[in-house]
């Protein structure tokens, strides 16, 4: 737990991320935050459950968690780590869109009971966007990497 003041407190649960994030039921991907530093890194939480409307079709009788979605997954994560570094207050979130998703690999199937770690580095922030390199991780093992750069839209868009 963090106390200096006007710093983050950890751990931030899912009422205050989706105060940073429009994401709602059933696309809001991320649970908490357990680490945050400043313009560096943030590691997240995913709780993936089988009651998610993924697995019904993906697949009947062997449930997989699409890749796409453990993307943005990590996607959401790295728009936490802009807001929290950008100290926005809650409800007053920028809007980030996903804009390229670059060397992403996938090494395990992710499953209802897996708990995805989210770990995002940023790797540089160009005028509207931020670079971010992204893993997923079930226990200590990765199950996905990519890089994902995102931007916020033009003025007036």
């Amino acid at each position: 737990m963090n106390d200096l003041p006007g710093a983050v407190k950890l751990p931030i649960e899912v009422t205050e991320i989706m105060a940073m994030l429009p994401h709602r039921y059933p696309f809001l991907l991320v649970d908490r935050v357990i680490e945050f530093v400043p313009n560096q890194r943030v590691l997240a939480v995913k709780n993936v459950t089988v009651n998610e409307p993924c697995f019904t079709g993906h697949f009947p009788g062997h449930p997989v968690m699409p890749g796409v979605l453990v993307i943005e997954a990590m996607a959401q994560a790295s728009g936490i780590l802009t807001q929290l570094s950008n100290g926005i207050e809650r409800g007053q979130n920028q809007l980030y869109y996903l804009v390229r998703v670059d060397k992403a690999r996938f090494s395990r199937t992710v499953v209802p009971g897996d708990q995805l770690l989210l770990e995002v580095k940023q790797k540089r922030l160009i005028r509207r966007m931020g670079l971010y390199e992204c893993r997923a991780l079930v226990g200590e093992r990765e199950v996905a990497s990519a890089e994902i750069l995102c931007a916020a839209p033009e003025a007036g868009a």
